[in-house]
């Protein structure tokens, strides 16, 4: 059966503001929480970008939700040793309800040491010897390796959970659906793709988890929710690999005048009609998602953690009971 939670932007929100709005999503009987992992936001009017390890440590003494990156780079702004020692802290903190969703990365947020952007194929290998290098420390041993892309040398993490943790591999094509069923404990895919599902089992994926994202924007009003939704997050419309090779928001500013307001209206679930939020989740769950982490766009959290609570969450477990009223300090 398929899973439910909530997912926490980074790009958008305050340290305080993912907190409150983790708090909310287990009132209202979210079962997960995902993360995102940011060094810039995607454009100027997001304008947050904080620590993704700093927040997660935070999350740890704030809620009992198993909580996923989706996803860290452990490639290029971060080497993956200290990915590794990062990813086990937060297993620990979490007492074993880690999940380190992981991918090739985005030039916007990796970029920044100045270092060459390189091509998919490289990232992509790039990516399978990080993981290599992050499943031999997760184990507590002493590690040595020289490899094409990454020296570890003498390198041991003291803090290790007893479980290592799962690595989700992310992946937008054939090819990369193809990387995380041969390398990932499961797949992450931001869309409901049920071709690139079925590449990912048939590559070896069998058996293993496939999550996914989207963000909706609940508002008694749609126009308003749609424009909310043209002003935070056009980039998530932009076709092709420009989210993986434009530097800086400023260049995605640029790029997302080409995104329409009947675009995002067509795209984005917008609106208080429940009807529109079930079925764009429930895309996810026909694709054969087994966790869907929902991200609500602009400022309406109460609004849509109450009907979420009452009418979405319901609808999509009809076995589900809707969770206990929301408290009032919320």
């Amino acid at each position: 059966m398929t899973e439910f939670g909530y997912f926490l932007a980074c790009e958008e929100f305050t340290p305080a503001q993912l907190l409150d709005q983790a708090r909310r999503a287990e009132e209202a009987g979210f079962t997960r929480l995902a993360i995102s992992d940011h060094f810039h936001p995607w454009n100027d009017a997001q304008g947050n970008s904080p620590l993704v390890w700093s927040v997660i440590g935070a999350l740890s003494q704030t809620v009992d939700l198993p909580v996923t990156t989706l996803v860290t780079c452990p490639t290029v702004r971060l080497h993956p040793a200290v990915t590794a020692q990062a990813a086990a802290t937060s297993s620990v903190m979490l007492d074993g309800r880690f999940s380190l969703g992981v991918g090739t990365g985005e030039a916007l947020n990796e970029h920044v040491h100045g270092d060459r952007w390189p091509p998919f194929a490289d990232r992509a290998a790039m990516l399978e010897e990080a993981v290599e290098v992050m499943r031999r420390l997760f184990t507590g041993d002493l590690v040595s390796h020289r490899g094409e892309h990454y020296t570890v040398e003498n390198a041991r993490l003291y803090t290790v959970p007893d479980t290592p943790p799962p690595v989700l591999v992310s992946g937008f094509g054939p090819s990369a659906a193809g990387l995380a069923g041969r390398i990932g404990d499961g797949y992450v895919l931001m869309g409901p793709d049920e071709e690139l599902v079925g590449a990912f089992r048939e590559a070896g994926g069998e058996g293993k988890p496939v999550v996914g994202g989207l963000k909706v924007c609940w508002d008694e009003d749609r126009d308003r929710a749609v424009d909310t939704v043209h002003r935070l997050w056009p980039s998530q419309l932009l076709p092709g690999e420009l989210a993986q090779i434009l530097p800086t928001p400023a260049h995605f500013e640029q790029a997302s005048e080409l995104v329409t307001r009947e675009q995002v209206a067509e795209a984005v679930a917008c609106g208080d009609d429940p009807e529109e939020h079930i079925e764009a989740v429930r895309a996810y769950v026909d694709a054969g998602f087994d966790e869907v982490y929902i991200g609500q766009i602009g400022p309406g959290q109460a609004p849509f953690f109450e009907n979420f609570r009452t009418k979405v969450l319901p609808a999509l477990s009809p076995s589900r009971r809707p969770a206990t009223s929301l408290t009032a300090s919320h």
